[in-house]
């Protein structure tokens, strides 16, 4: 079984990396797929985060060139995004095992829900919120960053919609830049975090190597599949994916 499992999670990570790149998510596949070879759940979802950090990376050298001026950008919601991913790690090692596997089903719903709102919250933002960004809408920007990057440092299932949020308070309306952004914030989160994960002794380091060359691989080439076929169909899938992971750990559980 060894080998089959090591195939599988190779695929979840390839699955995830993809959809990741293009409109986030892919938690919501390569974190259910650990749980259902019978991995803890808590050294599951760290073992996870370290996991998909070098698809994250990838995905944003996909794209590089439309990160041209978004210097700002960068620094100012990169720190909260460090300080988030460190405070969300330490909480979830805090959390007692038989707690985070009760809530887990819940908290893939939670992520399915925001996958499947992206559209009508990206509208909203695009109607009610134009014109520059002033130090108020900065400063929220900020502080909504920083929870984002909490939350992803607990779970991290849902966390680039969230992001792209974010990014469209700020005004921003380039896609691609946005995902370029969103990318590199996702991967500081995942960078810290891991680093408190290995430091603790929570990674599956066997499991975290299969998933990470999966979602290289995946994320590289998920940033050139978003220009043929748009975030809208990988999207569907993903809250697909979402919501029969979620379905499934519950009747499961039950």
């Amino acid at each position: 079984m060894h080998w089959e499992a090591t195939a599988i999670i190779f695929a979840a990570g390839f699955c995830a990396g993809m959809i990741n790149s293009v409109a986030g998510g892919g938690t919501l596949l390569s974190f259910p797929t650990l749980l259902w070879l019978g991995r803890d759940p808590i050294l599951a979802n760290a073992t996870n985060a370290v996991a998909l950090w070098p698809g994250s990376l990838a995905a944003m050298l996909g794209f590089r060139h439309s990160l041209g001026q978004s210097r700002r950008w960068l620094i100012l919601l990169g720190a909260p995004s460090i300080v988030g991913g460190f405070l969300g790690a330490l909480l979830l090692l805090r959390t007692p095992s038989r707690t985070f596997s009760a809530i887990v089903p819940w908290l893939i719903l939670l992520a399915t829900a925001l996958l499947a709102a992206q559209g009508p919250i990206s509208r909203w933002l695009k109607r009610y919120h134009s014109g520059p960004p002033s130090h108020t809408w900065w400063a929220g920007a900020i502080l909504f960053q920083l929870l984002v990057a909490v939350y992803g440092g607990y779970f991290g299932a849902g966390i680039g919609i969230m992001m792209l949020a974010a990014l469209s308070l700020l005004r921003l309306t380039d896609i691609y830049q946005m995902n370029g952004l969103k990318n590199f914030f996702g991967m500081c989160i995942n960078a810290v975090a891991g680093a408190c994960f290995a430091w603790s002794g929570a990674i599956l380091w066997g499991d975290a190597a299969a998933m990470a060359l999966g979602s290289i691989a995946g994320g590289y080439g998920g940033a050139g599949l978003a220009r043929r076929v748009g975030p809208k169909v990988v999207r569907s899938a993903a809250v697909f994916v979402g919501l029969a992971m979620a379905v499934s750990l519950l009747i499961r559980r039950g």
